[in-house]
């Protein structure tokens, strides 16, 4: 065991010794390996799936960390590789998202501090096709990971922007639901980093939660009146945790909600850590969660949820989840104030354009298409007002589908569009690869032309698409992104 003394100290202090001996332990041991799947992609288990996550339906742990860069089915977005503990941000939003739908339109969902994008890809599953995610992420280098992920997903309802937290005041109390899944000190994931353990101090812990109040300060306004704001970290100290909550409910009024549906049982309870089985109630405690609750002036206490990788399988994790008060502002829900635009993003696209984009999708009447520089991209009908007032108020480095670029009225399509949930699967032949060829296609090697039909191929593996490749007699043109491909070994 090898961790800081004034760390030690404070966990020893909130826990007890016994229990804090147990957490240390627990964070020199082997962490465990979980993946969430695509619903939009996948319905049967991975390989080495052995049981579910209690608290997210389509979570599951596996029985060994497989090389994932050796599955086209990883490279094909049928699943993420997603610590465990923070996937319980799928049971807090199913709970309230029904509270918030406002008729005519999808949930707007603001996951603040996004790369690199597992719980942007959560969210756009749940807030389904009518709804939109803006994923932002400060740091500009980061960025490239969260649009890969966000493409790979396939839903085709994230806005990636790369925005500073205030920059949001320009789209004030425009979301339903805002995510900040703060940058912290780190602790909860000591066993996963262990170079973690060498950078913290209290001093560092202190400056978090600095930070941590600017970025929520600057996500309050960005919510609508009666909005929920999910606030999460994986630390374990109450500076960065239970403090800056309290701090919420003082100095925003952030107000409780009623914490009945976050602890509704599972379809399945096979998977709680072995010592905590099952039980006949419906706590939290149940599958090791620690639960908490910070007092405000409202009717509701702002429910809190604790992860220690000694109670549950996972990585340490906080979350608590608050609303704003509405003050009767029900037209302002409805209606948010959106700053001025500051310049137009979407240009008009060529009369004939439409009809050749339209037969790149399965649902072509549901869709909208626009010219964004000299590339096409697409958006549902029912997001791209949507779109248009973030991408035009903020710095968007990606947002709905890439198409593809025309050329003399015939697309060329992206990698992003066979990635796309709803690609017509017929818009090119399909070329049905073994995983060995797969694994050729995704390291841009050579291979035998006589698999592909001349022209334009959908690359798939397993019945999902990786991409497109083009025959032109005996060469072959691997359009796979060579950002992208996989090492040769």
């Amino acid at each position: 065991m090898n961790f800081p003394e004034e760390f030690t100290a404070s966990i020893t202090a909130s826990l007890g010794a016994e229990e804090a001996q147990r957490l240390f332990a627990a964070l020199d041991s082997s962490p465990p390996v979980s993946a969430r799947l695509n619903p939009l992609k996948l319905s049967a288990l991975p390989n080495g799936a052995s049981r579910r996550a209690a608290w997210c339906d389509e979570g599951y742990y596996l029985d060994r960390r497989p090389r994932f860069a050796l599955d086209p089915l990883w490279h094909a977005g049928a699943y993420y590789v997603q610590e465990a503990s923070s996937m319980f941000i799928a049971r807090i939003v199913r709970a309230v998202m029904d509270d918030l739908r406002i008729a005519g339109r999808g949930l707007r969902i603001l996951d603040m501090c996004a790369a690199p994008g597992g719980k942007t890809t959560l969210l756009a599953s749940l807030t389904g096709e009518d709804g939109l995610v803006v994923a932002n992420e400060t740091i500009r280098q980061r960025t490239a990971a969260l649009v890969d992920n966000a493409v790979r997903w396939g839903t085709g309802n994230v806005v990636v922007t790369n925005n500073d937290p205030s920059h949001f005041q320009r789209l004030s109390g425009f979301f339903d639901v805002v995510l900040v899944d703060a940058p912290c000190s780190g602790e909860g994931m000591f066993r996963k980093n262990p170079e973690a353990r060498a950078e913290w101090s209290t001093a560092n812990v202190r400056l978090c939660a600095q930070r941590q109040r600017r970025i929520l300060s600057d996500a309050w306004n960005a919510l609508r009146p009666d909005g929920i704001l999910i606030y999460s970290t994986c630390t374990f100290n109450r500076t960065e945790n239970e403090e800056n909550v309290e701090w919420m409910a003082r100095e925003h009024g952030g107000e409780g909600i009623p914490t009945e549906a976050f602890l509704t049982n599972p379809t399945t309870t096979d998977c709680l850590s072995e010592s905590h089985p099952p039980h006949s109630d419906s706590h939290a405690e149940d599958y090791g969660i620690v639960r908490g609750a910070i007092e405000t002036s409202g009717r509701y206490d702002i429910p809190t949820f604790r992860f220690y990788p000694h109670r549950i399988a996972g990585e340490g994790f906080f979350a608590a989840v608050m609303r704003k008060p509405d003050a009767g502002d029900t037209a302002r829900a409805a209606n948010p104030k959106v700053s001025p635009q500051r310049r137009s993003v979407f240009a008009e696209l060529p009369k004939s354009a439409p009809a050749e984009l339209s037969r790149w999708v399965a649902e072509p009447n549901v869709m909208h298409f626009a010219q964004v520089g000299d590339s096409v991209y697409g958006y549902r009908s029912t997001t791209v007002r949507d779109v248009r007032a973030v991408a035009e108020s903020l710095t968007a480095i990606y947002s709905g589908i890439g198409m593809g670029q025309l050329f003399h009225g015939k697309l060329r399509p992206a990698h992003s569009l066979a990635l796309f949930g709803g690609l017509a699967l017929d818009a090119a032949p399909q070329a049905a690869l073994t995983l060995a060829d797969a694994l050729d296609y995704l390291r841009k090697n050579d291979i035998s032309p006589e698999l592909f039909a001349e022209g334009l191929n959908l690359v798939t593996y397993d019945g999902l698409p990786l991409g497109w490749l083009k025959r032109i007699g005996d060469r072959i043109n691997n359009m796979y992104p060579k950002e992208l491909r996989i090492a040769t070994l």
